[in-house]
């Protein structure tokens, strides 16, 4: 299960038409600023700089987020992502899901050593562990164990750390 807060709205109209009662226009014109900013920058370090002085992003050493990956612009402050991490093209961050009568806020956490494949999303409250690999195209709508390979939509494990560490002995031994 994903760790999200819900928040009911009232009235006759779906959550996301109450927008900017849950969050600032402005606090969301700026985010969606300085991210289309780094989604374009081509050097990293900027990019981290960016997204962590005016988005408040937690970003560890030396991560590498790819051209167009897309940042929650409306709660960035609720992703963290470890060092030496790769987020792969094009991929979503979400910290934030509106529903019909709800919305939904939860932390994004991305270990150390991860890396995230091209075009995958990442859905609010879940936990990418430490050294985990996601594949292509990947919809993450629950927690990734640390060393795991996961893959698909919806998202399995395809290797546990275990399995990944008997493949790699082998693949050394031969």
């Amino acid at each position: 299960m994903r760790r999200t807060e819900s928040y009911k709205v009232e009235g006759d109209a779906n959550s996301l038409w109450h927008v900017y009662k849950t969050v600032s226009f402005w606090k969301v014109v700026k985010c969606f600023i300085f991210i289309q900013l780094g989604r374009v920058t081509p050097f990293m370090g900027l990019k981290n700089w960016i997204y962590r002085t005016f988005l408040r992003m937690k970003i560890g050493k030396k991560v590498s987020l790819a051209l167009m990956v897309m940042p929650d612009t409306m709660f960035p402050e609720r992703i963290y992502i470890g060092d030496n991490t790769i987020i792969g093209y094009n991929t979503t961050i979400l910290a934030h899901e509106y529903l019909i009568d709800e919305y939904r806020l939860g932390d994004v956490k991305i270990g150390r050593n991860v890396m995230v494949g091209a075009n995958s999303t990442i859905l609010p409250g879940v936990e990418i562990g430490d050294g985990a690999i996601v594949s292509a195209a990947t919809l993450v709508h629950k927690d990734v164990p640390a060393g795991a390979m996961v893959g698909g939509n919806p998202m399995r494990v395809i290797f546990t750390a275990e399995e990944m560490a008997k493949r790699r002995k082998r693949k050394s031994e031969s």
